[in-house]
């Protein structure tokens, strides 16, 4: 390698478990039913597990720094990451368990049930920011479900500014629907990756005031500093930079899975971006990546499992 390059493409900072996606009969029926599925897949989980993951069967020398448990659930994520040649030397082990999530999944929508287990760990001690010299791009996920990466995340974009490497922030939901704290680590993000719901519900927060409709949600996000990517579902993409707005549209696919699109849209997105292409470009690409990954069950998909 050469002395002056970077070790990473992408180093993506956040959760990781397995996802178990459930489809058919999903919708429950409590009082001892029984009730019988179409298929159930268990694959590797998580916003920046996939995130990584997709990254790096795109071509991305990636690393992630995360938390998983010695268990067997933190084994599974350990060997779907290796499989997809993310650089694991970063996913601290703890004695708390393996998060795990239960996808209730139809092609129209999804539901997500959620066992945190070590995901809110990871800070401290376990964020080993050695990397953040490192790389050319930082990306953070799940900024909610982590409160103390959440406080950690200006000091480490700033480090990661000071090495010469850009950021994004893929927030993800908030369970507890509060959307507080990211005003104070908006200033040192370059590109924001909400989806729509969140894209609102963010400017809500940080304006004080609901947005009249998604670009003024995006703008007003983008007023403190960064590009905004807003992943819309059927309706494609919208980009906000500075006083710039472009919408691509979305393709039209047969969609078997919503879970972790828009994870693998992100991945899609940064290696665009890195490479400097217009901004559009990197629109239309990542809707396109995106869009991909509804056709199978689960985030990684052909893109991290071979099963293409």
């Amino acid at each position: 390698m050469h002395p002056d390059r970077p070790r990473y493409d992408l180093v993506v900072v956040g959760d990781a478990n397995p996802d178990l996606i459930l489809r058919g009969d999903v919708v429950p029926r409590f009082g001892q039913s029984e009730q019988l599925l179409s298929s159930a897949d268990l694959v590797l989980g998580a916003s920046a597990a996939i995130t990584a993951h997709a990254a790096a069967r795109l071509g991305l020398r990636t690393a992630l720094v995360s938390v998983v448990g010695a268990d067997e659930f933190g084994d599974f994520v350990i060997q779907q990451l290796e499989r997809a040649q993310v650089d694991v030397s970063y996913v601290a082990r703890t004695a708390n368990p393996t998060g795990i999530s239960v996808v209730l999944s139809t092609p129209e929508t999804r539901t997500t049930l959620t066992y945190l287990g070590a995901i809110p760990m990871l800070g401290g001690a376990d964020l080993d920011v050695s990397v953040i010299g490192h790389t050319r791009h930082v990306h953070a996920s799940s900024f909610f479900l982590q409160p103390e990466l959440a406080a950690a995340l200006p000091e480490l974009f700033a480090r990661a500014h000071q090495a010469g490497a850009t950021t994004s922030l893929d927030t993800n939901a908030d369970p507890a629907g509060l959307w507080s704290g990211v005003a104070e680590v908006l200033p040192y993000v370059d590109v924001l990756l909400p989806n729509h719901a969140e894209a609102i519900a963010l400017a809500a927060q940080v304006t004080s005031a609901t947005p009249a409709n998604l670009e003024a949600a995006a703008r007003a996000l983008a007023s403190y500093g960064p590009i905004v990517v807003v992943k819309d579902g059927a309706d494609g993409a919208l980009g906000v930079r500075a006083g710039e707005c472009v919408r691509v549209p979305a393709p039209t696919v047969e969609v078997v899975d919503t879970t972790g699109a828009g994870d693998t849209f992100n991945a899609a997105f940064i290696q665009a971006w890195i490479s400097q292409l217009p901004l559009e470009e990197c629109l239309r690409i990542a809707a396109a990546a995106g869009a991909q990954s509804t056709t199978w069950a689960g985030g990684p998909g052909p893109l991290g499992d071979d099963r293409s």
